[in-house]
């Protein structure tokens, strides 16, 4: 790791800032702020509510214990939750007691006077203390100047992002599969995605140079792309990871052309390794020492950059709770001035309830506490996915083959076929049709399964009929019971779709191993009607 003596400090790209965020001015009121830093301090000038009437005398919680969860790959804990409840309730849990007072008892301390009133746009200080020491020992930034700011979770932090990065007209990229809410938020501005083609590791580099290399603005309507907007680590849907080296390629193109990047990164601590059939798998440990786990981890865009191009998007939504709505942004101080002046006029700050409790418990665990929790976290993930994989594994029959095209180009992919049902005869068993149903790359990080559906085999197939084909098997399995997202939703240009091929993204993040046996049950049993009769 470099010191920050030897880095060199960000260069300016505010020629990126879009005519909105250019025209931002400082809230007149939020001027006010840089005085109350002094103690002394008598302020008369804001519409404040006076303290004394929050009606709250403090705020306390019973929070888990960092190592509440293990580091082994053994079946998740919420999966043994019929075992507690059969024999006498729930899973005593281990916590400690977490409290914030109204009004601090010395200098610093976190508390209620501060966390509950109109607060600046960069979030607590006690947090960014916490987060600025934690990005720089995780993810390590290339360049001596970055800073970070709060802002209300990712999807909060895309829209504030786009709004401040391009013009209404203009297009940013994206991989051809991304997150739907960026497509939502960004279209009502007019500002539209242009796909690049994965493989096995997300964003194809090559692709992404021809992309920018030969673009035609009087063809594309638009001038070149300047912003990349990219799911490195679990790619959502997708579930692919990209390593150090294809980050390394990509950046190096971004700084040739002149592109800002916007990483996007909540499932970054849900790196879970390799998936092994059960068969073949034995229980394997989590490096149980913090930097040797981390050491583990592939690196974040923000070690690459060296001068300030990425914006990197975290969230406690997937490591602390989704209604927590809070995260932050590590940026170069010249794009993170401009977002601070967003949020002024928008969201103001995160909301204080939320703000205090997560930053007392992280103050709480402190530094180790919380990467230990983040390997107990991951480990329980990759449990889950294990486990509805070998619940696929039972319901269908699975061929392995190398990928050769698209995002699974060069891993593993696991093809199911129609499994003998118990009962059949062998003379039904041989005439059984063993046309595959679908496909899946297991993922390596995330929350997410990404099937591909073979329409082409369904009982009187015809050229056009695949987005009509996953509407239906889409509405059929969900009238069964069964509730999973249709491709559709996460196709950055409906015209890149394959005529012959339909998608769906299924979570392995909450359901119980119960819910998950169950759902493949049903699974199995509608698509194996629906390949014999689509009707």
């Amino acid at each position: 790791m470099q010191t920050s003596e030897k880095q060199q400090k960000a260069i300016d790209l505010t020629h990126h800032l879009s005519d909105f965020a250019r025209a931002r001015r400082p809230s007149p009121l939020k001027e006010l702020v840089r005085f109350f830093d002094n103690p002394d301090l008598i302020t008369i000038a804001n519409g404040t509510p006076s303290p004394e009437y929050f009606p709250f005398a403090a705020i306390s919680g019973d929070a888990l214990v960092p190592e509440s969860f293990s580091v082994t790959n053994s079946p998740s804990e919420s999966s043994l939750s019929w075992f507690w409840k059969l024999f006498g309730g729930a899973r005593k849990e281990k916590t400690n007691t977490i409290s914030i007072p109204k009004f601090a008892d010395r200098p610093g301390e976190l508390n209620l006077q501060t966390a509950l009133q109109y607060g600046a746009a960069t979030g607590l200080v006690q947090l960014q203390k916490f987060v600025h020491d934690f990005v720089e020992r995780v993810y390590q930034p290339g360049y001596a100047d970055w800073t970070i700011l709060a802002h209300t979770g990712n999807t909060d932090g895309f829209s504030r992002l786009i709004l401040t990065l391009c013009n209404p007209g203009e297009v940013f990229i994206t991989e051809d599969w991304t997150y739907p809410s960026a497509l939502a938020s960004s279209e009502p501005y007019g500002i539209r995605p242009v796909g690049v083609p994965m493989d096995h590791e997300g964003l194809r580099a090559d692709d992404l140079r021809m992309l920018l290399s030969e673009w035609d603005e009087a063809a594309r309507g638009s001038k070149r792309p300047h912003v990349l907007y990219t799911v490195p680590v679990g790619q959502n849907p997708t579930g692919v990871t990209m390593g150090a080296t294809r980050k390394k390629q990509i950046y190096d193109i971004c700084v040739e052309y002149d592109v800002i990047i916007i990483e996007d990164d909540p499932y970054y601590f849900l790196q879970m390794g390799t998936y092994a059939a059960q068969f073949e798998r034995r229980s394997q440990a989590i490096p149980s020492d913090p930097e040797t786990w981390l050491a583990n981890l592939v690196p974040s865009y923000v070690k690459v950059d060296y001068q300030g191009r990425v914006i990197r998007l975290d969230t406690f939504s997937k490591t602390i709770a989704p209604g927590s709505r809070l995260g932050f942004f590590t940026c170069s101080p010249q794009l993170a001035e401009r977002l601070e002046r967003a949020g002024e006029t928008t969201s103001q700050a995160p909301c204080g309830f939320g703000q205090s409790l997560v930053t007392k418990l992280l103050t709480t665990w402190q530094y180790d506490g919380y990467v230990r929790w983040l390997q107990g976290l991951a480990a329980q993930y990759q449990a889950r996915r294990d486990f509805l994989l070998d619940a696929l594994a039972e319901e269908f029959h699975f061929k392995t083959s190398l990928g050769t095209t698209g995002a699974w180009k060069g891993s593993t992919v696991y093809t199911a076929h129609p499994k003998p049902q118990r009962g059949a005869t062998m003379t039904e068993k041989f005439a059984m049709d063993d046309r595959p149903f679908f496909s899946l790359v297991p993922p390596t990080s995330g929350m997410f399964v990404w099937l591909k559906m073979h329409f082409d085999n369904v009982n009187g197939f015809k050229e056009g009929d695949a987005q009509t084909l996953e509407v239906k098997l889409w509405t059929k399995i969900a009238e069964a019971g069964v509730l999973f997202g249709p491709g559709r939703y996460f196709a950055a240009e409906e015209g890149s779709i394959n005529p012959a091929e339909g998608h769906y993204r299924v979570s392995f993040s909450s359901a119980t191993d119960k819910d998950f046996k169950k759902a493949v049950g049903i699974l199995g049993k509608v698509i194996r009607e629906f390949f014999q009769n689509p009707q």
